[in-house]
């Protein structure tokens, strides 16, 4: 019998059929390659100690002079800042009621509890804290009332219900007394996109029967932010909301409050879908916000900037470097992304280029780019002086020219998604790796579950599985930041495993081939073992991975012949040492190899294995 050397293109080629994919790789999950080579993922391990509410889609990371690292973390239902492990609430507040404005009334035997409030103007899911209120006489005492809730239903325009922590009993037939105050902080927004409204919408059982729901939604957007810092400071914006400011001089437990209730506010935008901090000039920018002489009505389309190195300034004058510009092209301006020269705008249809060129203009504006798309404002990252970004079934790259990415998994890529959610797309960069991730929901779910890679360096794709709403790259810790379906955020590539759970638990992982055939595949091949060739380098214990090889007849045909066997590492000095042969006996015109492995802190990486195997004739 002769051995045959087994390399593979680097790799995951999916949108062709598996027989003119020879050599090369066609499915995997949780690897990636390196000089051409498949190895597994790193892992991850929990940032945070507690879980955020909502779905974080997006975050923030900057230092400030005294060395404090801080994470901002937007959810639908929540803004944070993160100081080491526990997330703060810096949610800003939308209204104060007066004392008194606010009364109770309780149930003999519920947990609901009815809110009275004039005009509260909130919707379900909203959150409110309630301060100055007294016993209703029985169990639900002061300390039950006065304290953070969510908003349950909304009757009303003047009442809404709450769910108490305890039941009320025949005694509680107070109000609260004359002095409640209720805090409101500013309305929730959407966790998945609602497709419309009616019959089918909310909850199970929720109305009566045959007729529509009477569901109380802030709108269709999905929450989305946009931040950066400004100094020591944050800047966060709510799509389709107001712009809030976060002092760090006031200590982390300080909400952010709305820029236009600042010390000198001057014509702020009252709405903007994306904000950002022009880093080389300072000027606090503002996209698809309201313009200066039209306050309150937003245009999707305008962009304004602030006075350079201030946050309060946007009146344009000539003594200051404020403004507005408008694009002419597309219906809203859905992403903008900062590279070391520019920022790149993108509207539903096409590209803009955003410079500095000082007074009397500031800023110029030019399209480079037209009969484009774009998925979400969170799919674009830039790379260097690049950006790259996820368009409707095509990827694009824009470094002075906008040009379409190959992508040879594009159509298995997106007839897996969910093309509902779309808006939940994220792009990541993950620069140690020379790769660029986009999460986004499958088929069949509706948050990220799921991703695909394009590696920069070596020009390849590569997929798999993994639950992630927002990311950035190399956190506080020297690690990429990423936060999970499960409300914590992770550093990533800090590990071997998943630490999601206690203890932490295995990647499972692995790489399969296209059919391999003898010639043209006119003969039958016999194969009785297989010689690995892996290192399980930084892996600690006895890591073992999985060689599994099939066989078949014909192309198009099932795999009717299949075995498996497992290669171990036995030694790891003076070199490394593993199974030195695993044998299988398979017959068939073509064969395909799968690695994969699911033992905790193991790592490995697959070179170029061989087979012996013979030619066994035509029949």
């Amino acid at each position: 019998m002769a051995l045959q050397k087994l390399q593979f293109k680097p790799g995951i080629v999916r949108d062709t059929t598996d027989y003119t994919n020879e050599g090369g790789w066609r499915d995997g999950d949780k690897i990636r390659f390196r000089l051409g080579f498949p190895e597994t993922i790193g892992g991850w391990s929990k940032l945070t100690s507690t879980t955020l509410l909502g779905s974080c889609r997006s975050m923030h990371v900057w230092t400030t002079l005294t060395g404090t690292n801080y994470i901002a973390a937007g959810t639908n239902l929540k803004l944070y800042i993160i100081d080491g492990t526990d997330p703060v609430d810096i949610t800003p507040i939308r209204r104060i009621t007066s004392a008194g404005a606010v009364t109770f009334a309780a149930t003999n035997g519920s947990t609901i509890i009815t809110v009275t409030d004039s005009a509260n103007g909130s919707y379900e899911g909203d959150f409110v804290t309630f301060s100055g209120a007294v016993s209703l006489g029985g169990v639900i005492t002061a300390t039950v009332l006065n304290k953070e809730y969510q908003i349950q239903t909304v009757t009303d325009a003047n009442t809404y219900t709450i769910t108490s922590a305890v039941a009320a009993n025949a005694s509680d037939s107070g109000n609260g007394g004359a002095s409640v105050v209720g805090t409101y902080q500013i309305t929730s927004g959407l966790d998945t996109v609602v497709l419309g409204s009616g019959w089918g919408a909310g909850a199970y059982s929720r109305g009566t029967w045959s007729s529509a729901a009477d569901v109380s939604l802030p709108g269709a957007q999905l929450r989305l932010w946009s931040m950066d810092n400004f100094g020591e400071d944050l800047i966060a914006n709510v799509r389709g909301g107001g712009i809030y400011y976060w002092d760090n001089t006031n200590g982390i437990n300080t909400r952010s409050v709305n820029i236009t209730t600042l010390a000198g506010a001057n014509s702020s935008p009252t709405v903007a879908n994306i904000t950002l901090v022009s880093e080389r000039d300072r000027h606090v920018v503002a996209f698809g916000c309201d313009p200066e002489f039209d306050p309150g009505v937003q245009d999707p389309l305008v962009i304004r900037f602030s006075s350079q190195e201030s946050i309060t300034d946007w009146e344009s004058r000539a003594d200051n470097t404020a403004g507005e510009l408008r694009i002419g092209t597309g219906t809203e301006i859905v992403a903008a992304v900062q590279t070391k020269q520019q920022t790149i705008v993108i509207t539903d249809t096409s590209v803009n280029s955003m410079q500095y060129i000082g007074p009397p203009y500031t800023f110029g504006l030019t399209e480079v780019s037209s009969n484009t798309s774009i998925v979400s404002q969170n799919s674009a990252v830039a790379i260097n002086d690049s950006i790259y970004w996820m368009g409707d079934r095509v990827f694009y790259k824009y470094d002075g020219n906008v040009q379409l990415i190959p992508c040879p998994v594009k159509e298995y890529i997106f007839a897996n998604m969910n093309i509902y959610q779309l808006g939940k797309v994220v792009a990541a960069s993950n620069s140690k790796f020379n790769e660029i991730w986009w999460f986004y929901p499958s088929t069949n779910s509706d948050t990220n579950d799921s991703y695909v890679v394009f590696n920069y360096q070596e020009n390849i794709w590569y997929y798999g599985t993994l639950n992630r709403t927002a990311w950035h790259e190399r956190g506080v810790s020297g690690f990429p930041i990423a936060a999970s379906t499960d409300g914590y955020i992770y550093f990533h590539e800090n590990s071997f495993n998943d630490g999601s759970t206690n203890p932490p638990s295995a990647i499972s992982s692995y790489i399969e081939s296209s059919a391999i055939d003898i010639g043209d595949g006119e003969q039958f091949m016999f194969m009785s073992r297989v010689l690995p060739d892996l290192t399980f380098r930084n892996s600690t214990g006895t890591p073992t991975a999985t060689f599994t090889m099939s066989a078949r007849d014909f192309p198009g045909a099932d795999f009717d012949q299949t075995n498996s066997k497992t290669t171990v590492r036995t030694a790891t000095s003076p070199v490394e040492q593993y199974t030195d042969q695993l044998f299988m006996r398979l017959r068939g015109r073509s064969l395909a190899l799968k690695v994969s492995s699911n033992q905790v802190n193991t790592q490995w990486r697959l070179g170029s294995p061989r087979i012996d195997m013979r030619p066994d004739g035509r029949r």
